[in-house]
């Protein structure tokens, strides 16, 4: 067999001797700015897992750079521009307050949205179908997920009349989230209370300030999701929903948005579009096609709430 010939047998393998000698093969920089709220673990591993279905090895075909603001979205901007620093090829930014920060710091490393609000409204992108600059990826809430939650707390609680809505300060989907439940609100008869909280605030006072009001059932904004939080709805005997699919895992009564893992390994396939050569100005912002619906149980019981039985037959997961 020809030298040349047996090297091209061996495939991958040939860089081996090179790497001997300390030549290194540079690989893709992945960076991935998180919020922190909620937990961005299962995020990641979608992320991983799906990256590796495509054939991405991390180590190998990318290196991974993640940073997360642990809630405090002031950390954003100075974590976004460490990622431009590092030079990476690509910025993966989950949640609003994450592709925002990472939109101010660079207007020509490629920037994939992952679940974000409303990409349009909130100024990310002039369009979806023709996002234009250096930003693509998907976006998860639209208003019709906002008046969804509103119809099922009056589902769940047919005497509600006035419901919480706790909202991030410094999120800037903040505005076209409240105002969506709002409009939605008072064709079911019920009264919207605005909650409005700092992500990085103790969330006691709020809750306190809840119970007093005598509402009936508070919705929590993605960026708001934490544990304390969540513990305190139970605390105060409240009745919890939110768009996030972790939510009644973590302890929440319901959620109801587009499909988690759905958006988190979509966006695998955008990375792929872009470190192959395509401008994430060619590539269109996707919505979700997949909904869910999610219930605790355990939670109902404990706040002693009876779920419909035809909410529960529609429900994509029931947790026990």
């Amino acid at each position: 067999m020809k030298r040349r010939e047996f090297l091209l047998s061996l495939g991958g393998a040939v860089i081996c001797p090179f790497a001997a000698f300390g030549q290194q093969i540079k690989v893709p920089t992945i960076g991935v700015l998180v919020f922190g709220n909620p937990n961005p673990g299962p995020f990641l591993k979608a992320l991983r897992e799906a990256l590796g279905k495509i054939g991405y090895i991390e180590g190998q075909s990318f290196r991974l750079e993640l940073r997360s603001a642990g809630g405090d979205a002031a950390a954003l901007g100075d974590l976004a521009s460490e990622l431009v620093r590092l030079k990476a090829d690509v910025i993966v930014a989950w949640q609003t307050p994450s592709a925002m920060a990472a939109k101010q710091a660079t207007s020509s490393i490629p920037i994939i949205m992952a679940a974000v609000g409303d990409a349009v409204a909130t100024g990310l992108v002039k369009n979806l179908a023709r996002p234009e600059g250096n930003i693509t990826g998907n976006t998860a809430i639209a208003a019709e997920v906002m008046a969804k939650n509103v119809e099922l707390i009056r589902e769940t609680l047919p005497a509600a009349r006035r419901v919480a809505v706790l909202a991030n300060t410094v999120d800037p989907f903040s505005k076209p989230f409240l105002s969506q439940i709002e409009l939605a609100a008072p064709a079911l008869g019920i009264e919207i209370n605005r909650v409005m909280m700092h992500p990085t605030e103790n969330a006691e006072g709020h809750f306190e300030g809840m119970s007093q009001s005598k509402v009936d059932a508070v919705i929590i904004q993605p960026t708001l999701v934490r544990r304390d939080v969540i513990e305190l709805t139970l605390k105060h005997q409240m009745p919890s929903f939110s768009m996030v699919g972790s939510f009644p895992s973590s302890g929440g009564l319901m959620s109801y948005g587009a499909s988690d893992p759905d958006q988190w390994r979509e966006v695998a396939i955008y990375v792929d579009k872009i470190l192959k050569g395509l401008r994430p100005a060619d590539l269109p912002v996707a919505q979700p096609t997949r909904f869910e619906l999610i219930v605790n149980l355990k939670t109902a019981k404990t706040l002693g709430i009876t779920i419909p039985p035809s909410l529960l037959t529609r429900a994509d997961e029931v947790i026990e």
